[in-house]
């Protein structure tokens, strides 16, 4: 019987590509003296390339375009922390998440969070979309010292809750982070659809977080 439902954050909760696209057009208007031989189009297209999904940190990515477009005036540390603290104002939840969250806690499950990245930043986006308070439990890769698809990770926050990892449900969204992590774990996992993934395959898998009360009723 489920008890526990975790889930990932970026491309799960927050519509991560989403909110890095408005982000990113509104630092260049903001930052447009230093970009204004670049259009807005190749910057942007570069900016998503060399981010890599989230995977490669942002002084890396920075660096890369002052280079590339032989961008001059501006440092990469002060973009850098320009991310930091301006992303969280671009944060777009998936449709349907807190109809989903209610309809779970309705049902009694208890819910947690297992996130790579850094620490505030993470926090600072979960606060973005008012999610902090939702999760009793909270484990971000940073703070922890150990990333998905570590299994350790995944059973922080079984012990947390008392409970053995069949009784838990794991949501996300990359194949190995997410899926194949919960699924080595132990626990049961269902996957947020991503079509940039076009060939992976699920067993269980959602398109609207809306489905999620519904898979999870069928394990139980």
């Amino acid at each position: 019987m489920i008890k526990v439902v975790l889930f990932d954050l970026d491309g799960t909760l927050l519509n991560r590509q989403a909110s890095l696209i408005k982000f990113i057009n509104d630092q260049y208007e903001r930052f447009k003296k230093y970009f204004s031989h670049i259009s807005i189009d190749k910057y942007r297209t570069r900016f998503i390339e060399l981010d890599d999904r989230g995977y490669v940190w942002k002084d890396q990515v920075y660096k890369q375009l002052l280079a590339e477009f032989d961008i001059k005036g501006v440092k990469f540390e002060d973009l850098l922390e320009d991310y930091l603290h301006n992303f969280q104002h671009f944060c777009e939840p998936f449709p349907n998440l807190f109809e989903m969250l209610q309809e779970l806690k309705q049902k009694s499950y208890r819910l947690g969070l297992i996130t790579n990245g850094k620490e505030q930043f993470q926090m600072d986006n979960l606060k973005a979309l008012g999610l902090e308070t939702h999760f009793p439990i909270i484990l971000i890769s940073e703070k922890e010292g150990l990333s998905k698809p570590n299994p350790i990770l995944f059973h922080r926050a079984l012990t947390f809750f008392d409970v053995l990892p069949e009784e838990a449900v794991y949501i996300g969204d990359h194949p190995e982070n997410d899926y194949n992590g919960g699924k080595n774990a132990g626990m049961k996992v269902i996957w947020k659809k991503d079509t940039y993934w076009k060939d992976f395959q699920a067993e269980f898998l959602v398109d609207d977080l809306l489905e999620i009360p519904i898979i999870i009723e069928q394990f139980s």
